[in-house]
């Protein structure tokens, strides 16, 4: 059967033989006291990269997006998103569980490229209807809007620049803040062209991730002003997540962005063949993530399995694909061709 093909996710990727060796070369320090050189340098990257003043190394996107919630959101308030968003999915409740913060969701009315089906596309004046003011004793206020770009269960769409511009103005005249979740921002970049400050700067606090098509073992860094920052980072020791020698993870995440950033349009190119192959319209597949509906999902993934191809099932009826640093373009052609056989596609 030879090696297996992992599509399941792009968190499956493994440091490269370069990263490795930037990882075992990095000098270090105790980072709780804030004397490690690596991590320093890191956070401010990527704060410059994304147009903050700060950054902070965390050692998950969950406790990234955790924190940069905590930052702009008071228990008792309330946080508004996308109903399918991460942090509503995928975060096993924490905003509630960890700091009494709300969540609210709305069914997205930004139609996607899926046949009619809701998406998760970002509409900024529907969500903005639905912010509930502060001031009134009836009412949870909402405090905060939350973002995902790319949008995982939505297939890896970008969101529209235009949105966001159009949800940012108007937060700053309401006093509502926004929290971005950028797991895979990188990939919205890498497939707009717009730069990671434009996207940076429409946001309060990000949490951005370099675990993922990046291809570092663990690791993310929330962005915001400084003085933001300096709370992070004691919301970062109460959680558990203060490291001591952790430039040898942060050298990894500087690897990745000096070798690993611009590959990512490669994987954005093998997910395109997989659409063409498995007989999608191409234009649904904006980075790096294929959603396959209306399948029978535990039979499909259970018959790939067995030839050596890994797929996620996201519901009974749906499967996701993601093509990662980990699949070249030739293991994805044969994956195309056991998922086309077994689509009867």
């Amino acid at each position: 059967m030879g090696e297996l093909i992992d599509l399941r996710s792009d968190t499956v990727t493994r440091p490269t033989s370069g990263m490795r060796r930037a990882m075992a070369e990095a000098e270090v320090g105790d980072d709780v006291y804030r004397e490690d050189p690596t991590i320093r340098a890191l956070e401010e990257r990527v704060a410059g990269m994304f147009g903050h003043e700060a950054g902070l190394f965390v050692p998950s996107g969950t406790m990234g997006n955790q924190i940069g919630l905590r930052l702009v959101c008071e228990p008792g308030q309330e946080v508004l998103c996308d109903s399918e968003a991460h942090i509503v999915t995928y975060e096993m409740g924490a905003a509630a569980v960890l700091f009494g913060i709300s969540t609210r969701t709305v069914v997205s009315s930004g139609r996607g490229r899926w046949g009619g089906q809701e998406t998760g596309r970002l509409d900024a004046a529907q969500l903005i209807d639905q912010v509930r003011p502060h001031g009134n004793w009836h009412l949870t206020a909402t405090a905060a809007v939350a973002v995902e770009n790319t949008h995982n269960r939505g297939g890896g769409l970008v969101q529209p620049l235009d949105q966001l511009q159009a949800l940012w103005e108007w937060s700053r005249q309401a006093g509502v803040d926004v929290h971005l979740d950028g797991a895979r921002i990188w990939n919205a970049s890498v497939a707009t062209g717009v730069d990671l400050a434009t996207y940076g700067r429409l946001a309060d606090t990000a949490s951005v991730c370099l675990s993922k098509g990046l291809g570092a073992p663990v690791g993310s860094v929330v962005v915001a002003s400084a003085e933001r920052i300096a709370a992070a980072r004691l919301w970062r020791k109460r959680l558990g997540g203060g490291m001591r020698q952790a430039g040898v993870l942060a050298a990894a995440g500087l690897y990745a962005l000096d070798h690993h950033l611009d590959r990512l349009a490669e994987d954005h190119e093998h997910a395109q063949l997989l659409a063409k192959r498995l007989g999608l319209d191409p234009a649904s597949v904006e980075t790096n993530l294929v959603r396959l509906d209306d399948v029978p999902a535990p039979v499909v993934a259970e018959a790939a399995k067995a030839q050596g191809v890994l797929v996620s099932q996201t519901s009974a009826h749906r499967l996701r694909l993601v093509t990662n640093l980990g699949v070249d373009r030739t293991a994805t052609e044969r994956a195309a061709d056991v998922l086309a056989e077994l689509l009867g596609r």
